[in-house]
């Protein structure tokens, strides 16, 4: 299995060789995004939806991020962490106070193998579930592993500090930004590597393995793709529903 303990370790190892600022273009192409962009060409792709800012990045499905996380008031403030398929904080995140599940062979919600639990075959995130739409209200979500993919694909990934908080900037193909703080993440009563590493939820389940969600994940070396133990206490960010 793909779980957070393994992972920590590496990244927390990579950052030492990191440099202060560094570019992440998964398809290793030159982006020129300023010299042609100019306000009339991005005039609406901004906006507030329900009292929360939105940027639309230019990306191929059209998709409208948050400019913040679930918690936060600004940009490069870290947010609330939460449990996959919960919508409150709490000071202690494992098994035994998980709300679908007791352990990872006794899910009751969210499970299409009998081996983890009582199979109902969900995939994604009800919104009674999904934090950005309780949170948030109705017209926002949390984004899916494609969308995660999507955005990691299509945009260029700079890692810089912002008001002295670390993170990626991360810049779409029409110019436009967003900022991704490395918030680390809850496990058990510990935040983990905040300031060096960022783990977002996806609300999508990891089919293979159902006791683990898919998340994104990132230090200065590198933003990958992975999936996890549900009950750990990681960043949300949102997106605007189509």
């Amino acid at each position: 299995m793909k779980h957070l303990k393994f992972y920590m370790v590496l990244c927390c190892f990579s950052i030492v060789f990191a440099a202060c600022v560094k570019q992440y273009n998964p398809n290793n192409e030159t982006k020129d995004h300023s010299a042609k962009q100019n306000n009339t060409e991005l005039q609406g792709t901004t906006g507030i939806e329900n009292g929360h800012a939105w940027v639309d990045l230019g990306l191929p499905n059209g998709l409208k991020w948050a400019t913040c996380n679930v918690g936060a008031d600004k940009p490069e403030a870290h947010g609330d962490y939460f449990a996959w398929g919960e919508v409150a904080t709490k000071t202690i995140y494992n098994w035994s106070n998980y709300k679908h599940g007791f352990d990872c062979n006794k899910l009751t919600t969210y499970c299409i193998d009998a081996e983890y639990g009582v199979v109902d075959n969900k995939i994604i995130l009800n919104p009674e579930d999904d934090v950005a739409c309780v949170r948030w209200g109705d017209a926002w979500r949390m984004p899916t592993n494609e969308e995660w993919a999507e955005l990691r694909k299509n945009c260029t990934w700079t890692w810089l500090t912002r008001n002295k908080v670390e993170g990626y900037e991360v810049k779409g193909p029409n110019g436009n930004c967003i900022f991704l703080p490395a918030a680390g993440s809850r496990y058990d009563d510990y935040l983990h590597y905040a300031g060096n590493n960022g783990y977002y939820w996806a609300s999508s389940l990891d089919s293979d393995y159902p006791d683990d969600a898919w998340y994104v994940y990132f230090c200065s070396d590198w933003v990958l793709g992975g999936s996890g133990y549900r009950y750990y206490g990681l960043s949300v960010r949102p997106v605007l529903k189509k």
